[in-house]
């Protein structure tokens, strides 16, 4: 069943397993949301479920904002407001408040954010392209991105890399496997890194990805012409195991 909740990253740290490696993981304070709206195919022609995270003073929403969430009933107004299509929302109604436990340990999740912005910048550090000898008469141009103009067709082509703003843009990290729930803290530690600076609202999702279940006879072909099934019988179950 998909799943999905708001949160907000509070920074990487390091845990340990239960064979003593290290893991890095991100802390991610997951909930309390409120389910703001439902949304029905019936009705609306998908399904979906809004939720609504961090509350907030009525003088920092927009009139719109305010009517939507007081026609749902909410006692506390909401500061970010997110809508999931999930394809099982017959769970959900308004008013109900989702938490960390929504998820489990091992699960494997889509995290989304908004990268930190860096400004604008050159083309050196946003591409990574090279500069001109710093020797033998370079000239003051060392890391400009050079001469762009082409005889034909007599422009820039679309995509060429150059100057711009970087960062400060939607990045979805995919395939994050969920290491531990701390279901009275409400935190959810993710291995590896996820877009966004600390405080950053992130958007946690079941993962499109499929894990497929590995059989026990993974890798022995029955083909008699390979060389994998023509193996000892006994070592191919002492392999198994």
């Amino acid at each position: 069943m998909e799943k999905a909740i708001i949160g907000k990253k509070i920074g990487m740290t390091q845990i340990f397993d239960e064979t003593g490696c290290v893991v890095p993981v991100t802390l991610i304070q997951a909930g309390p949301c409120t389910v703001v709206q439902k949304k029905t195919a019936e009705k609306d022609g998908y399904n979906a479920i809004q939720l609504g995270f961090e509350t907030a003073k009525e003088k920092h929403l927009t009139k719109p904002e305010i009517g939507h969430q007081k026609k749902a009933g909410l006692e506390e107004l909401k500061k970010v407001l997110k809508e999931f299509a999930l394809k099982d929302c017959s769970k959900y109604e308004v008013g109900d408040v989702l938490t960390a436990n929504v998820f489990a340990a091992g699960e494997y999740v889509d995290v989304t954010g908004i990268t930190k912005g860096h400004g604008y910048q050159g083309v050196v550090k946003r591409h990574g392209a090279g500069r001109t000898p710093m020797t033998h008469g370079g000239g003051p141009v060392h890391r400009h991105a050079g001469s762009m103009g082409v005889i034909d067709p007599a422009r820039i082509m679309k995509g060429k890399i150059g100057a711009g703003q970087m960062g400060n843009e939607q990045v979805t990290v995919q395939n994050l496997d969920i290491v531990k729930i701390d279901e009275e803290l409400g935190l959810i530690a993710v291995r590896g890194a996820i877009p966004g600076p600390k405080g950053g609202v992130v958007f946690v999702k079941n993962t499109v990805k499929v894990h497929k279940v590995k059989q026990a006879g993974a890798g022995i072909s029955n083909n008699p012409q390979k060389a994998s099934a023509r193996v000892n019988p006994q070592k191919a179950s002492a392999r198994n195991k």
